[in-house]
């Protein structure tokens, strides 16, 4: 199915990953949002679960590996072009996680990769969506005694 102009939704993964640092954020090199700073993430392959495909994504684009806190929200992104036609359908199942100390790298669809302080954030002119999911992944993080991916169950 095509990304552009699709015949129904394209279910896609974000994944806030927070920690001490501050939220590891990726810069898109595709579009949608081409050149924008957003969460690492991306579609869900056939056959691939959304937490297979959350771990995947974050190490396809920024070449770390994460231990998932739980979900954050469930978000559309429709973007219709200048005559109106719906040229993106994407619905984002968005979890927040945490990671070791690796440095991240980009790769895949990031043009970069790096961890942004969240008082930084307001600079990077973000989605709206992508900020709030930030702020709950966050709160999700703080709530939880802020664990590292040593503190969690490895079958997520």
């Amino acid at each position: 199915m095509s990304r552009s102009y699709p015949a129904r939704p394209i279910v896609g993964v974000g994944v806030a990953v927070v920690g001490a640092r501050g939220v590891l954020m990726i810069r898109r090199g595709k579009p949608p949002r081409q050149g924008q700073w957003s969460l690492p993430g991306g579609a869900q392959k056939v056959g691939e679960t959304v937490a297979e495909a959350a771990h995947r994504e974050i190490r396809e684009e920024t070449g770390v590996d994460i231990a998932l806190l739980g979900l954050v929200d469930v978000v559309d992104s429709i973007r219709p072009d200048d005559a109106g036609a719906v040229e993106f359908h994407y619905t984002l199942i968005d979890f927040a996680a945490v990671t070791g100390d690796a440095e991240p790298r980009a790769g895949g669809d990031a043009a970069d990769a790096r961890w942004i302080a969240l008082e930084e954030l307001p600079a990077l002119h973000l989605w709206s969506e992508t900020l709030r999911i930030i702020n709950l992944a966050h709160e999700m993080w703080q709530a939880m005694g802020e664990p590292g991916p040593s503190d969690l169950a490895s079958g997520d």
